[in-house]
């Protein structure tokens, strides 16, 4: 019997807790959610925000043309 509502929720089969706790932990691990939960736990100003994802699209940018160069130089 699990809650309907909008939340996440595991059905306890046989008394079984572990294998509960199991499914919970993936359905929270698939949802993000605990990423979202660290995001939130402080501020991150707008300006921080544009620059890191100027940063990583930096370097997934860098590793393509060097992956790039190499089937070139094949």
């Amino acid at each position: 019997m699990g809650h309907k509502g909008n939340g996440i929720y595991v059905d306890i089969k046989d008394g079984n807790l572990e294998k509960a706790l199991k499914k919970f932990k993936k359905k929270i691990k698939i949802t993000n959610l605990m990423l979202e939960v660290f995001d939130r736990e402080s501020f991150t100003k707008p300006s921080v925000i544009k620059r890191e994802k100027k940063r990583k699209a930096i370097t997934r940018n860098k590793y393509k043309v060097e992956e790039f160069k190499k089937l070139e130089n094949s």
